[in-house]
């Protein structure tokens, strides 16, 4: 609330258009695994701000690849007993075998609906899932995404 209140609350109580620059911050930090915000509303409120479609789409999954990628780190950087005094050593070895198993599913519909996409990149940093395939399917559930809620929410990729 603090971030959106900085930013676009300010601009609004200026009576100034929202920019690009509130979205990517907004956007960011929506994608940071301890704030947890609703980016796929943010994202239709500046498209119907009739914007740039494209510098949006960019702009929404830069910042938010770059605030996955994030998570992740803090996830690996976590140690192991440090892990076990959250989460039980039971359910930790439950929750690897899930996610190696089922990991590039989870990965790629947690970014693709609007779920907690952030925490889970966190849980995969926290587990050492491979980066690369983390990267690539966190990057196809977005692009897949934020596409969707172009075609439903604005005229279209470029006007």
């Amino acid at each position: 609330m603090l971030v959106s209140s900085l930013t676009i609350g300010h601009q609004i109580y200026e009576n100034k258009k929202p920019d690009i620059i509130s979205f990517s911050i907004i956007n960011f930090f929506g994608y940071l695994f301890f704030m947890l915000m609703p980016v796929e509303v943010l994202f239709a409120f500046y498209l119907s701000l009739e914007m740039n479609t494209l510098l949006i789409l960019f702009v929404a999954l830069l910042t938010a690849i770059l605030a996955e990628i994030m998570d992740y780190i803090v996830g690996r950087l976590l140690s192991e007993h440090f892990i076990e005094k959250i989460i039980n050593r039971k359910r930790y070895d439950r929750f690897k075998k899930y996610i190696w198993k089922y990991g590039a599913l989870a990965i790629l519909l947690f970014n693709l609906l609007p779920l907690a996409s952030s925490v889970l990149s966190l849980a995969a940093g926290m587990l050492k899932y491979r980066f690369r395939k983390f990267l690539f399917y966190s990057i196809l559930g977005l692009v897949i995404k934020y596409l969707v809620l172009i075609m439903l929410f604005s005229n279209g990729l470029f006007n």
